[in-house]
């Protein structure tokens, strides 16, 4: 999901013996049907006669525009009848891989699994992939433009690795498709694999590899996925989901707080959901559309955990908030200029030098941030840093004030340096005004963006600036 989690996976490589994950892989299970409800789902997507078949063909051209972002347009031709009488031993199954330990593992992962008997196969098509090789990788990926692809592997191995090496959970649903469908399905896939056919422009949320899954899902159902969750409601957001998947990862966290912006405030629905693996699982699971016969049936046929992980702590239901922990972090800083603030008033030897070195610090670092949100915003393709609120408090305004402090009490003159305090003090002034309006908007229920957690951390930091930059907060040498 991550840019960085198939580094992760290239160390672990290095040290894994290839033969310890051959024998991995042997020991996955292609899982078999059971009696009672698989036994029957599986006889309703078998249904194959000649009327369905042609219907469906129809259904899987016009589920082309569903497929978003791989070509609406393109693909490989209709399944012909030799197509679809060997895709009637064919398996389909979507494997998810849970959460891993580091922060590019909380969002899960997924892939498409063909289980093939005829061809003696079983092929994992993977949309996660990237090479910090590609020209231009950092420019790419600063811009918004990351290049991602599509790879084929052994889903055996596929899964033993996550399984067993990466200790995260692993679960295969089988897809209750038809013939047609599933013919479909492996046209599209093996056409997308091709090199001139498998690269596409990553995005975080709208086009990732738990998208591209999806999609490739829905082409083959004829648009059936997408009209069975657009529109339902799942009273969460992109931001929501995010804080969720990072909480525990304090830096982690509030960085990508502090780059989102409005868009991803947006609430989405349950297709949009689907851009993590395990939501996309859980649709599927309540997902019913026509069989072959016009009736309609569960989209799962069956579901396998093939890798438990019972050491792992379940992914988390709810968004935290961190509100008041980011409020003491803002009182203890704020407090730390508010003290050395009034040690300098009181004329104490080196609390100017102090005030300088914290005040400094904090107006460079909120002012870089605030340059980069600006350039995020207006000069990449990143979408959801667009529209920040948080430049309300996070301002390029804060470098001007990180000069103007630094002369402010670099001065021994009691002139220049009265002239320039007020100076830093008028621009402190309207941060902190900004800041505190940009708080009362987070308060403002679908009014303001939901970052009012950094904000009960800047407010208290910039008021504190402010006072502490007045006339004769900071003293007169002696």
């Amino acid at each position: 999901m991550t840019y960085v989690r198939l580094l992760a996976a290239l160390l672990l490589a290095l040290w894994m013996p290839d033969a310890q994950a051959q024998r991995a892989a042997a020991e996955v299970p292609v899982p078999t049907p059971q009696a009672g409800r698989g036994a029957a789902a599986r006889a309703d997507a078998l249904a194959d006669d000649a009327g369905a078949a042609s219907r469906l063909t129809e259904e899987v051209l016009a589920g082309r525009a569903a497929m978003g972002g791989t070509g609406a347009t393109q693909g490989p031709p209709a399944p012909t009848a030799a197509d679809i009488a060997s895709a009637s031993g064919l398996r389909v199954y979507l494997m998810t891989f849970g959460q891993g330990d580091v922060v590019w593992e909380r969002f899960g992962h997924n892939a498409i699994w063909l289980h093939d008997p005829a061809r003696g196969t079983d092929v994992a098509y993977n949309w996660g992939v990237f090479d910090f090789a590609q020209p231009n990788f950092l420019g790419r990926f600063l811009t918004g433009d990351t290049r991602y692809w599509l790879q084929t592997e052994d889903a055996r191995q596929m899964a033993a690795q996550y399984g067993t090496l990466d200790r995260r959970r692993v679960v295969v649903q089988e897809l209750a498709l038809t013939d047609v469908q599933k013919a479909s399905l492996r046209a599209f896939v093996e056409w997308n694999a091709r090199e001139e056919n498998r690269y596409y422009r990553y995005d975080y949320y709208r086009d990732n590899c738990s998208t591209r899954v999806r999609d490739a899902i829905d082409r083959a159902l004829g648009g059936a996925l997408r009209r069975a969750t657009a529109g339902v409601a799942t009273n969460s957001s992109y931001r929501w989901h995010t804080r969720r998947l990072v909480a525990g990862d304090a830096a982690t966290y509030t960085g990508i707080q502090l780059a989102l912006g409005r868009p991803a405030d947006a609430p989405i629905d349950a297709w949009e959901e689907s851009f993590i693996p395990m939501r996309l699982a859980a649709h599927l699971e309540r997902v019913r559309v026509p069989g072959a016969d016009g009736q309609p049936r569960s989209l799962v046929l069956r579901t396998d955990t093939l890798f438990a992980v019972p050491e792992r702590a379940p992914e988390r239901s709810e968004a935290p908030s961190y509100a008041l922990g980011y409020a003491l972090a803002g009182l203890v800083i704020g407090g730390i200029v508010f003290a050395l603030g009034r040690a300098g008033a009181a004329g104490r030897r080196g609390a100017d030098a102090g005030f300088a070195v914290v005040a400094g610090v904090w107006t460079l670092l909120v002012g870089l941030a605030g340059t980069a949100l600006v350039l995020a915003g207006t000069v990449t393709r990143h979408t959801f840093m667009g529209r920040n609120e948080n430049l309300l408090a996070v301002s390029p305004l804060a470098l001007a004030l990180f000069v103007l402090v630094l002369l402010a009490v670099g001065f021994r003159r009691p002139a220049p340096r009265d002239r320039w305090r007020g100076r830093a003090a008028m621009v402190a002034g309207v941060l902190a005004a900004l800041t505190v309006a940009g708080a009362v908007l987070t308060l403002l229920p679908r009014v303001g963006q939901q970052s009012t957690e950094l904000f009960a951390l800047l407010v208290p930091v910039h008021l504190a600036l402010w006072w502490a930059l007045r006339p004769r907060a900071i003293g007169r040498p002696t």
